[in-house]
């Protein structure tokens, strides 16, 4: 089932209380009050989401977390904790894959969009798992409408990111793992707040650290949804830049993958050239210049020559 939560907790009130928080949702709500009972719960549910307290009688629940990624590794886990500190929370993703971390006392409305957003991202693993080009296309095109300006985006990406793979020689192959990567590129957005998407002026400190996630947010779950190498790479690495300035793990030079260099490109490109709530687009000329005062720093400088002249070409 794509719409079942477990809560794991071994205080009776706490699970109370969230039984009771989700109970007008579509939702099948399933409570464990110890990690053994939880354990079995694993085993015998298709559990789409996992909220487990941390500080419990007999393993904690960043053990009883690792131990889900063998059993159920596609399950979304959620670490809940009254003691929050940094090293827990690094401890919690390096060992148990947390998505999130919520500490107690939780605020209702964030935790249940921490939940239905969990859910969105199981069942978009899911759907890849099953999915041919068209319905790559679709799931992309389904986090595109969080932001309306965004229509369209991941297609002419994939559009963009091929006349320039194709400028290149490169194999179908290759093109293939391009045209996936650059529909897939922003589907890590789909955890990113409307709020956020829409904002109409450039996005403060705390709005831009959401955003910068959602190239990991993203990789996680093409990976997990057993895509290729080289289409994790686009997703992940695709706000590299050459300065070693760009995210998520500010990688520099020959060191980001040559395919994602590619899709930045493109992206950069279409950005440019689409209107956004903060600003209009750019014509086509002003575009292609602004790609050349980007070279060297932030993209390379050899692909967007190559870029710039396949305009050229595709119009002989």
């Amino acid at each position: 089932m794509d719409n079942c939560i477990l809560f794991v907790d071994d205080e009776q009130n706490i699970l109370n209380s969230l039984k009771r928080l989700f109970i007008d949702d579509a939702l099948k709500v399933l409570t464990a009050s110890n990690v053994t009972d939880g354990m079995k719960m694993v085993k015998q549910n298709s559990v789409a989401v996992i909220v487990s307290d941390n500080k419990m009688t007999g393993m904690s629940g960043i053990d009883f977390l690792e131990w889900t990624k063998t059993v159920s590794p596609d399950t979304v886990r959620i670490l809940m904790t009254g003691h929050a500190d940094l090293q827990a929370a690094v401890e919690a993703i390096n060992r148990a894959g947390v998505f999130r971390f919520i500490t107690k006392p939780w605020l209702d409305e964030e935790l249940k969009q921490v939940v239905i957003d969990s859910i969105k991202r199981y069942r978009m693993i899911w759907s890849l798992k099953k999915a041919d080009d068209s319905k790559l296309l679709s799931l992309a095109q389904t986090v595109e409408m969080k932001a309306p300006h965004a229509e369209g985006h991941c297609e002419r990406v994939a559009e963009y990111a091929l006349q320039l793979a194709r400028a290149l020689g490169l194999s179908d192959e290759i093109k293939s793992n391009i045209r996936y990567g650059s529909w897939l590129h922003d589907c890590g957005k789909i955890n990113v707040p409307e709020s956020v998407l829409n904002s109409p002026g450039p996005l403060d400190n705390e709005q831009f650290e959401t955003m910068k996630r959602h190239p990991k947010w993203g990789a996680d779950i093409v990976r997990k949804a057993g895509l290729s190498e080289v289409v994790i790479n686009i997703v992940l690495y695709h706000h590299e830049r050459l300065n070693g300035k760009g995210y998520p793990t500010g990688l520099s030079g020959s060191d980001i993958p040559f395919e994602a260099r590619i899709v930045a490109i493109a992206d950069t490109y279409d950005a440019l050239t689409s209107d956004r709530p903060f600003r209009s687009r750019f014509s086509h000329e002003a575009a292609i210049e602004e790609l050349r005062k980007r070279k060297k720093e932030y993209l390379d400088p050899r692909l967007v020559d190559t870029f710039i002249n396949s305009f050229a070409d595709s119009r002989l």
